[in-house]
């Protein structure tokens, strides 16, 4: 498959995902819990269960909140002017739940991805 055709298809993969749905029809649900994949999609019986994301959307997840929190910190003035207990209270809920709300789309991104560009990713056992 050449480089042109593919890229929708990635870009499809990974839009399903994020959305939390099947990367193949985007009808059925992705996962069955909060970052449990479902095995198979209950609406084209796709199985689910070989693609891996394993510790990849850990590591994004922090990486983008770590940008859209401590860089703009980096750059701040009341960071140097208020207590820290004031910055760490503003600060960390606000991490916390951007990583709650981030982590199972990023999740679906990577299982869309994987389903788009094929049995490169799948697991080897």
């Amino acid at each position: 498959m050449n480089t042109e055709s593919q890229t929708p298809r990635v870009w499809q993969g990974i839009r399903r995902g994020v959305l939390g749905r099947c990367p193949h029809c985007g009808q059925g649900s992705l996962f069955l819990s909060y970052l449990k994949v479902v095995t198979r999609c209950s609406f084209c019986a796709l199985g689910l269960e070989e693609y891996r994301a394993d510790d990849g959307p850990a590591h994004l997840t922090i990486l983008i909140v770590g940008h859209i929190f401590i860089a703009p910190l980096l750059f701040s003035e009341f960071i140097r002017t208020w207590p820290t207990w004031q910055v760490l209270a503003i600060m960390i809920p606000g991490m916390i739940m951007l990583s709650l709300v981030l982590l199972p789309r990023v999740k679906g991104a990577f299982v869309g991805l994987q389903w788009a560009v094929g049995d490169r990713f799948k697991r080897l056992d």
